[in-house]
């Protein structure tokens, strides 16, 4: 396969991720911004935001200067070899390293030192699925550090927060984790939530369901009806976006699952910020 067509598609799309916030985003952050007071510190805020959007988009620069780790999920058709896509993907993000649409984000955790192109052992993560599909379509997320951190993970029953193991303990699992955060990690955050599973596979859905679009429910009837009951409970907290206070502390929570073992019932929830860089690419055969 000619690497060179691929890693020049991966760079659009790795640019565009960085730069341009999806639609769907950006027009949640214009709803919540009407249903403010003029003049606030939430209106202020959120208008701010609204205003870098607009900035990054039109200079062609990130979003944030933190432009987060690289999550790739790759739906591979038959004609596409990892090997092939990784080769590319990596020439697409020293490029774009090199261009300043990346910041040098990648640092070698045993010796501290930054590689420098954002490649090294781990990253960028890349999630291979094979497709049935004669097309190749990735998605590509960028994450940063601070909503990162901001991340939670909990092991029911919780006497602590009193959560047993079922979808109510699930619920107050997720507000716990809002509340702990107090707006940390750039509320108004978005959730990612997985129950069940292990330590790391429930980490893992939950960072899937980040690529669900603002507004798509979940297809279980009990689960899309938790998802809007903790998006109103969890925005009458009044922490608001970046912690100084108001109506609009997420933009949305999207929960999944997995199946467990019997001894074991995590809840694992990935917080986004309200800068939730996600971008999807779709390529036919034939064109790289």
């Amino acid at each position: 396969m000619e690497h060179t067509l691929l890693a020049a598609k991966l760079l659009a799309l790795v640019t565009r991720a960085s730069v341009d916030l999806p639609a769907d985003v950006e027009e949640a952050l214009s709803r919540a911004q009407a249903q403010t007071v003029p003049g606030g510190s939430e209106a202020q805020c959120l208008t701010t935001m609204l205003s870098n959007v607009a900035l990054a988009r039109q200079k062609m620069l990130p979003l944030c200067q933190d432009t987060g780790a690289l999550f790739f999920l790759v739906e591979a058709p038959a004609w596409l070899q990892r090997g092939d896509f990784e080769q590319a993907a990596a020439r697409a993000i020293a490029e774009a390293t090199t261009r300043g649409v990346l910041r040098q984000n990648c640092v070698n955790a045993l010796t501290g030192r930054n590689t420098g192109n954002n490649l090294g052992y781990g990253s960028p993560v890349i999630h291979w699925h094979d497709s049935a599909s004669t097309e190749l379509r990735v998605t590509l997320m960028l994450k940063g550090g601070g909503s990162e951190n901001m991340g939670a993970q909990y092991s029911l029953p919780d006497h602590g927060i009193q959560a047993g193991r079922d979808l109510d303990g699930v619920r107050r699992c997720i507000l716990d984790a809002v509340w702990r955060a107090q707006g940390q990690g750039c509320a108004p955050g978005i959730l990612g939530v997985a129950f069940g599973g292990d330590r790391v596979t429930s980490y893992e859905e939950s960072k899937f369901q980040l690529l669900r679009k603002i507004g798509e429910r979940s297809p279980e009837p009990e689960l899309a009806a938790l998802e809007e009951r903790v998006l109103r409970e969890a925005n009458s907290l009044g922490i608001g976006p970046m912690g100084f206070g108001g109506q609009t502390s997420l933009l949305d929570v999207f929960i999944g699952w997995r199946c467990r073992l019997p001894a074991s019932f995590f809840v694992s929830i990935s917080y986004m910020c309200w800068c939730c860089r996600r971008q999807t690419m779709i390529i036919k055969h034939g064109e790289v």
